[in-house]
Order: C-alpha cells, then structure tokens, then sequence
C-alpha cells in the first residue's frame, strides 16, 4: 500500500511540475509554434512600474537556458510573448520603452542598426489595449517576425538585430530585473 501512496504522490509531483503558472491573469502556453519552429516554454515574469502590472513577459526557445547571454547570442529560433495586462500601454509609451530598450541593450551605440529599429517600432504604431498578444520571433534563417493578437506585422532580418532586441529584456541593464529572471526561469 505505501509503495502505491508512493508513486500516485510522485505522479501527482510530476504533473503539476510542468504546469504553467499564472501570472496578472496570463497563463503562458507550454509549446508555441512560431512559422515552423517549435518552441518551448522557458520561463515568464511581469513588467512591472511603480507597482503597477503592465505586461507578462515569456520566453520561449528550441532549447532551455536561463544564461542571459546565451539568450541574447544563440542563433536558435526563439520567441517573446508579450501579453499586455494593463490599459494604462499607449502606443506612443511602448515606443519610447522600446527606444530606451535599445539605448540600454546597445550601450547608446543604436546608430548601426537605427533604420531596423525604426522599422520595428512601427509595428507598435496601431493602438495597444488591454488584452493584445504580441509575439516576437526570431526565426533562424528568416529574422525577427512580430506578431499581434495572431496578425504577422513584419519580418526584420539580421542576427545583429536580434541579439540587440534580446538584449532589450535580458542585457545588463534590462527592462526589468525581475522579468528578466522570470523569463530565463529563476523565479
């Protein structure tokens, strides 16, 4: 009998293990497929300013880690969702978030990458309201797609903009502390 007390507890264990989290109302998915690559769920975590909740961050990638660095340098399909949890994101307040991403990620130095940048911030141009999915892909081979609320807006190639856009949530002076470490799966 208690070895059957035993392996029903361990299932159970194992189980809810690989159940996902909710995070401000948000459960991330554990698999997304972004144009033909399968990703898995890495780790998410809340954007957060001045005490208010603004977006749930979630990292997914083709192969786990939770080293920032090899984060932002992999040339492995990945993907960031960004699921938007608060009224208060305006386009225009995304875009200078963004503006301010690239400033940290690049240590000021955007000007090698500015027309690319510019381009992605046009996908943030539409209006932003409580409940949109964005999805932030880099595709090997491809470049980076963003996606919103299942609508593919562009397609940005090169992997020197990836890994400026990565750096953006996971470089040494990220968008948030603790989203980072959600995302890379330390929280």
């Amino acid at each position: 009998m208690n070895k059957v007390a035993m392996v029903v507890g361990l299932t159970l264990l194992s189980v809810t293990g690989f159940a996902q989290k909710e995070i401000s109302g948000v459960t991330p998915a554990k698999k997304i497929e972004i144009s033909g690559a399968k990703l898995v769920f890495n780790g998410a975590g809340l954007r957060e300013k001045m005490f208010l909740d603004l977006y749930v961050g979630t990292l997914y990638v083709s192969s786990k880690s939770s080293n920032a660095t090899t984060v932002i340098n992999s040339d492995q399909s990945m993907a960031i969702t960004i699921d938007i949890v608060s009224g208060l994101i305006s386009s225009e307040k995304m875009i200078a978030s963004v503006n301010e991403g690239f400033e940290n990620s690049l240590k000021g130095d955007t000007a090698p990458i500015k027309e690319k940048i510019e381009s992605f911030k046009n996908a943030f141009k539409e209006e932003i309201i409580k409940g949109d999915h964005f999805v932030i892909a880099y595709v090997k081979g491809v470049g980076t797609e963003v996606h919103k609320n299942g609508r593919k807006i562009k397609t940005i190639e090169g992997i020197e903009f990836k890994k400026a856009l990565f750096g953006i949530w996971f470089c040494d002076e990220p968008a948030d502390e603790d989203l980072k470490e959600g995302m890379l799966g330390k929280s």
